[in-house]
């Protein structure tokens, strides 16, 4: 299979030799980590709801809020099309591209639990050392369901968001000042929380502190014989020290894979799918699509539902299954569901057309059925994979970009999905579609199966497959000259 190639046991250098055991001191540090995606998921909730809210449009977007009560056949699917109300959603994100530039440097001298602390006040920042967190405390054969943490939290946090904006949205007129200062309690708890969180001992080995790193790993990893897998971690970060600007390093032709995959494609395509899309503006499209105000929160609330049942499978299947199997089976699942609601809308709606309440009923299944293929597939493991790839040497550097590139595309498509659901119709989700498309040929092509690898020596991977194997292979040819 294309890119399916995964290194067998013999061929990696002390995997085989790792021991754990689940103890509560490891399930402790992951509970904690993931609730910087509680924080995060609960921003992605609470903006979208807030935006279709009347008293928020009349306070703010009073046009808006007219043309939205006029009815009108031309704004079928334009109702909401305001660049100044997408930019309230998109800024947050634009913002939050801007902190990661620093969150490398943050990440890699102060370590994952400083990031953690900070992200409680800045979550773009905890964005960063987040899943890096829960990847590095992780035994390789548990790795993607602990990492799925992150995932789970983050639709909770959406979930609980559009059930809060339900009952605002009753409050008048100040209902949703209470739904954004509400974030104040995920943010608070991720600050305590992270008072008491250890740091991960690829981040101490990092900072030389080799003894705590010792101790941590013995008491993460529930055993004594731990001299294998810390001994991957010494070899890794002297291969970090030798690396002066690791973001210069990243770009470096032996890195090209993660680069590619990790760094630029993965999340990138994350948002490409459409899905922050509908989860932003789950409320204001369903409204667009005839829902009245409180049934488009409900259906909102429903798709939300979806994704943290989705969640809590992926946590179940990306360990079992394999993360290229799960990629890909979505990327089916999710172009035709697209196709589906695209062509429906095409024949159904729009220009005066009012959409019948069973066919509106089938299209919101079809989005609870696209959110649960996403929310097992390309949500987590655009997070998963890119934190479980990059070498210590630019892991930190490679994780900011990672979330560079996903705030960039999240605020992008944040911008103009309102403007392209306005002048595009029901061809925004035939677009989509075919972005999906060009999303699982990627995956299939150029993606390496990782479940079950030890994080620092994934880069095993890389020499055994068929393309990435050239630029692997000429650096290690130049290295023995």
């Amino acid at each position: 299979m294309a890119g399916g190639v995964l290194a067998d046991e013999g061929a990696l250098k002390r995997a085989h030799l790792y021991e754990h055991r689940i103890t509560a001191y490891f399930i402790f540090a992951c509970i904690v980590g993931s609730l910087g995606g509680s924080l995060f998921g609960y921003d992605l909730g609470v903006s979208g709801g807030v935006t279709s809210m009347d008293d928020f449009l009349i306070e703010f977007f009073p046009g808006i809020y007219k043309r939205k009560q006029k009815h009108m056949h031309e704004t079928d699917y334009c109702k909401y099309d305001n660049q100044i109300l997408t930019l309230f959603t998109s800024s947050l994100y634009f913002a939050g591209l801007i902190s990661t530039f620093g969150a490398s440097y943050v990440t890699r001298i102060y370590g994952r639990r400083g990031s953690i602390l900070v992200g409680s006040v800045s979550f773009f920042l905890g964005g960063v050392a987040v899943p890096l967190y829960l990847s590095e405390m992780a035994p390789a054969k548990i790795r993607g369901t602990v990492n799925q943490l992150f995932q789970l939290t983050t639709c909770i946090g959406i979930l609980v968001a559009n059930l809060i904006n339900y009952k605002t949205d009753q409050i008048h007129p100040w209902g949703w000042r209470l739904s954004l200062g509400l974030a104040v309690v995920p943010a608070t708890l991720m600050f305590i929380g992270g008072l008491f969180l250890p740091e991960t001992p690829n981040s101490l080995v990092e900072q030389g502190k080799l003894e705590e790193a010792k101790a941590v790993l013995i008491k993460v990893r529930g055993t004594n014989n731990i001299e294998a897998e810390f001994q991957d971690l010494l070899e890794a970060s002297e291969a970090a020290r030798a690396v002066k600007n690791p973001f210069r390093n990243l770009f470096a032709r032996r890195n090209r894979p993660q680069l590619v995959i990790g760094a630029i494609g993965l999340p990138a395509f994350q948002q490409l799918t459409g899905m922050n899309s509908i989860l932003f503006y789950a409320p204001v499209m369903f409204q667009s699509l005839g829902f009245g105000g409180s049934a488009s929160l409900i259906s909102s609330t429903m798709t939300n539902a979806a994704l943290v049942i989705a969640a809590i499978m992926s946590m179940y299947s990306a360990d079992k299954f394999g993360r290229r199997f799960l990629l890909l089976e979505a990327s089916v699942e999710m172009f035709c569901y697209m196709v589906v609601v695209g062509v429906t809308l095409a024949l159904k709606f729009g220009e005066g057309k009012e959409l019948p309440k069973s066919l509106g009923l089938v299209l919101v299944i079809l989005i609870c059925l696209f959110v649960l293929a996403y929310g097992r597939s390309w949500g987590p493991m655009g997070w998963l994979v890119p934190s479980e790839i990059f070498p210590l040497e630019t892991r930190s550097a490679g994780q900011s970009v990672v979330v560079c590139v996903n705030l960039f595309f999240t605020a992008l498509i944040a911008q103009c999905f309102l403007v392209s659901l306005c002048h595009l119709k029901y061809g925004i989700f035939l677009l989509f579609a075919g972005l999906v498309f060009g999303m699982g040929s990627f995956v299939y092509f150029l993606l390496p199966e990782t479940k079950q690898v030890p994080i620092e020596e994934v880069y095993l991977l890389w020499r055994q497959h068929w393309l990435w194997k050239r630029y692997v292979e000429d650096h290690d040819e130049k290295t023995d000259q």
